[in-house]
């Protein structure tokens, strides 16, 4: 089977991890470094997933580092992608109603997070200021 031609910055990177790969130490520091770079950039993704940004996104980033060169993380990066579009087409084929319910349902369930984390990893009750600003004016 013939593969596909790659252009651009995209062939350039293939043709340096191929001549990195041809070096058996090339390979095992390749390796290392992957590893390396994926576990910094998915526990960065994990540490914000609380918190309202782009901690999923910094996971799935993470993912597609390893799966440059480990196997197992191309087959979960895969499975992911999978369950994410399939997620996708079943929400935009609902009516917008239910879209719209959806998006809120998202919203208080992050709304929910950022309040616990706060409460309790930095000890700040946004809830309960708020209460006691109505309250009090």
């Amino acid at each position: 089977m013939e593969r596909r031609r790659r252009r651009g910055w995209r062939a350039r990177l293939h043709t340096t991890l191929d001549l990195i790969r041809a070096n058996p130490t090339g390979r095992i520091a390749l390796k290392i470094f992957i590893g390396i770079l994926g576990a910094v950039v998915v526990t960065v993704g994990i540490a914000l997933i609380p918190l309202p940004g782009p901690g999923w996104l910094l996971v799935i980033a993470g993912l597609g580092v390893w799966a440059v060169e480990f196997h197992w993380a191309r087959r979960l990066l895969a499975f992911t992608r999978r369950h994410v579009n399939a997620w996708t087409r079943w929400v935009t084929s609902r009516s917008l109603g239910m879209r719209f319910v959806l998006g809120l349902v998202g919203l208080v369930f992050v709304s929910v997070v950022v309040w616990l984390s706060l409460k309790y990893s930095l000890g700040i009750d946004v809830v309960a200021g708020m209460l006691h600003y109505l309250a009090t004016h």
